[in-house]
């Protein structure tokens, strides 16, 4: 395989998506939210995002399989797998609000090899390879070089449906409110992440994610020079359900901090 070139018809495919989401959220009404679940909501555009990029994806890697947030395309228990998440942010989407994001990861038996984020409402594209650094619309990006959390900006994201842990989760908002330059939720996990591959925020924490919300953008920042990991400082931020993002400097501090509240 070469990287390269499948990155850059990757950027393609998650360009063409993303704009024409943007193209759609001026007709777009509420009457078209299809509920998935408690507080989890998926549109036609959704869908149609995803036939779009796992049309175009296939063509690209025709025998690799697809871990797909509405379900398209089959998963390969070995190999290559797709990861893909349409439209991250379809709240913030359905409320004409922005960031939302086509998040595109590729799997080699587990193991995340290439990375796209697509904001598109700012048509910002973030993009990484195992053979490259990170990059914005073609630039390189690094994290941060901020020293400790009390100099930090830091993005989490809230549960919409998993609440078992929201006390010790409110704790930590608490602490790190009181004890950072700021808490920030912008409701998109996959533009949180790669906001701090691109020093934008220092650090991000969530629980209750699934692969295609972060499978793209924790790759793109361990390529931008940052660490992330699960709550208990494991590899295990894909499929785990909770990721702590942060540049080398804090990355100890800020997550110890959590561990030890939420583990309360």
């Amino acid at each position: 395989m070469n990287l390269d070139i499948i990155c850059k018809q990757v950027v393609e495919a998650a360009q063409q998506a993303g704009d024409w989401a943007i193209k759609e959220r001026s007709k777009f009404k509420t009457e078209m939210i299809e509920v998935k679940g408690e507080h989890d909501f998926v549109s036609y555009v959704d869908k149609s995002c995803e036939t779009m990029l796992v049309e175009n994806l296939a063509k690209i890697l025709p025998g690799a399989g697809f871990i797909a947030e509405e379900g398209s395309g089959t998963e390969n228990k070995g190999g290559l797998n797709w990861v893909v998440d349409p439209l991250d942010g379809t709240t913030n989407f359905i409320h004409g609000l922005s960031p939302f994001a086509v998040s595109i990861a590729l799997m080699q038996d587990k193991k995340v090899i290439l990375g796209v984020v697509y904001e598109a409402s700012l048509k910002e594209c973030f993009w990484a390879t195992e053979n490259s650094g990170a990059f914005l619309n073609g630039n390189p990006i690094k994290v941060s070089d901020t020293q400790n959390v009390n100099d930090s900006l830091i993005a989490t994201g809230f549960p919409y449906y998993d609440y078992s842990r929201i006390e010790p989760f409110f704790e930590t908002m608490e602490y790190f409110m009181k004890n950072s330059h700021g808490l920030r939720r912008l409701g998109s996990a996959a533009t949180d992440l790669v906001y701090v591959a691109c020093g934008r925020f220092d650090a991000f924490y969530e629980y209750g994610l699934k692969p295609w919300d972060v499978a793209a953008g924790a790759f793109i920042v361990e390529r931008a020079g940052g660490k992330v990991c699960d709550f208990s400082g494991e590899e295990n931020h894909i499929f785990g359900g909770e990721i702590v993002a942060t540049n080398h400097n804090i990355h100890n501090e800020f997550r110890n901090s959590i561990s030890r509240i939420m583990k309360k």
